[in-house]
């Protein structure tokens, strides 16, 4: 049972055998009590209750654990609005839940990497209550662990989240939830900087979020608006760093259908087969809305959002790229990795990279660049990435660029970026010289090499295409 009351103090719970009696002050000093008598006899000696900042729980053990009840209460009573059942998604600082295994059936899951799509063969495990968040409303699922297996996914299934693991868990047996709390937090930071965003939008220049994607990288904000100006995009970024400044509350509450507060609530509308209460997530006098998301409880732990861009979106709508919290920090760490390599690279300061890659373009067909491996010999997937990044700042689209990252006696990872034609002909043969394996599309074929010591030859091929391009033109 979850007690719905944020700082909280003079918390009193009492369980015996047939009832609960709980009473607290809220942060404003009010003073609110519940008595409830169980539907049927409780174990009172194996109970427990647990507070947070948000609320306060009781885990409460039935004698008969595995028969039923048809509801919480003796009578079939509505229980007072401050009392919820059916517990929230967890605060910031639920880290690990204990919970009962309701089923475990097969299951399979589709993935998809760099070596293409991959079928998994596990199980759905559903749990009598979650710590884990299902993927939706533009959110990405939680990550983590139950009795120290892994979650690879958690979807939800009408009013149940089905957690993917590759090891079967018992039904009827406790098991501990823990949740991957650097996904969870930057989770939070992003949903929880997109609804900032939106209601600042709104409100400076009525700018409707029709939709909002939360992505690997960078999250995007779908406004329903043909384009706009740099002077708007400054403005709104200005005002949502101020509110972050001014350390605002984000409070989660609960409200019934038929609750007057749900009429001004933003919202999208609710799912065919929502059913219950609407939860809502309001900054304290900036917004207020529908949303069945995790967030963080003040403004003040988003940091700073940078809003990066604006791209041309479907349907006449523009699309505003952003960043927020840690997701800024290491935006910064990765730029000023790719301006010092540049700087190495190009043999200038970084005012003058621009014109240091023009005169490359125009100097040369061909632009050959390596990296030795990460430190102590590792290769991450940051160096994929790193290879992309210095692709999209020379450009490829009349040069031909064959980078790589690795030991130069050993094993490591190209990428070939150029005009499509030409990558789509030269990749598998590029690959199949470092006897390596790699896929491609638009103008760019990447994978990984055996044999890096082969480059030259790797060279070799490539002047051999240009100079046979040249003679044909």
């Amino acid at each position: 049972m979850e007690f719905c009351v944020e700082d909280s103090t003079d918390v009193h719970v009492l369980i015996e055998d047939h009832r609960i009696v709980f009473s607290c002050k809220n942060v404003d000093g009010v003073e609110l009590y519940n008595e409830i008598e169980f539907y049927a006899e409780v174990n009172s000696t194996d109970s427990q209750d647990k507070r947070s900042s948000r609320s306060i729980t009781c885990f409460v053990r039935k004698w008969k654990e595995k028969v039923a009840w048809p509801r919480l209460t003796k009578e079939d009573i509505k229980l007072l609005k401050k009392v919820s059942t059916k517990r929230p998604p967890p605060a910031m600082d639920d880290l690990d839940f204990t919970t009962t295994v309701v089923s475990c059936r097969p299951a399979e899951l589709q993935t998809e990497g760099s070596n293409g799509k991959k079928v998994l063969s596990g199980f759905h495990v559903v749990l009598e209550d979650t710590l884990l968040f299902p993927e939706g409303g533009g959110q990405p699922d939680d990550r983590g662990t139950i009795n120290d297996i892994s979650v690879l996914r958690v979807t939800r299934r009408g009013e149940q989240a089905d957690h993917f693991t590759q090891t079967p868990l018992d039904p009827g047996s406790q098991v501990l939830v823990r949740v991957d709390w650097e996904r969870r937090f930057d989770h939070m930071q992003q949903h929880s900087g997109q609804h900032l965003i939106t209601a600042v939008a709104d409100h400076l220049f009525k700018l409707k979020t029709t939709s909002w994607e939360l992505g690997r990288f960078r999250s995007a904000i779908e406004l329903d608006t043909p384009s706009m100006t740099a002077e708007q995009v400054a403005a709104i970024e200005q005002s949502v760093n101020e509110k972050i400044r001014d350390r605002l509350p984000v409070n989660v509450q609960e409200l019934s259908l038929d609750d007057p507060e749900v009429e001004q609530v933003r919202g999208r509308g609710l799912p065919d087969d929502h059913a219950g209460p609407i939860r809502v997530v309001s900054i304290k006098g900036v917004d207020s809305n529908m949303c069945c998301g995790t967030h963080v409880s003040n403004l003040s732990d988003l940091q700073v959002i940078k809003i990066l861009c604006t791209e041309k979106g479907k349907k006449n709508k523009t699309n505003l790229i952003f960043l927020a919290g840690n997701r800024v920090l290491k935006w910064m760490e990765r730029s000023h990795g790719t301006e010092k390599a540049l700087t190495a690279l190009l043999k200038c300061g970084a005012e003058d990279h621009v014109e240091a890659v023009k005169k490359l373009q125009n100097s040369t067909k061909i632009l050959t660049l390596s990296w030795p491996a990460s430190e102590g010999g590792a290769r991450k997937e940051g160096d994929s990435e790193f290879m992309n990044i210095i692709a999209n700042e020379i450009g490829s689209e009349e040069t031909l660029l064959f980078l790589t990252v690795g030991d130069e006696k050993g094993a490591g990872l190209f990428l070939l970026a150029g005009p499509p034609a030409s990558v789509e002909t030269l990749g598998p043969r590029v690959a199949e010289v470092l006897e390596g394996k790699g896929a491609g599309k638009k103008g760019r074929f990447q994978g990984k090499a055996t044999k890096m010591s082969r480059r030259t030859e790797v060279q070799a091929l490539l002047q051999d295409y240009i100079s046979t391009q040249s003679a044909k033109e």
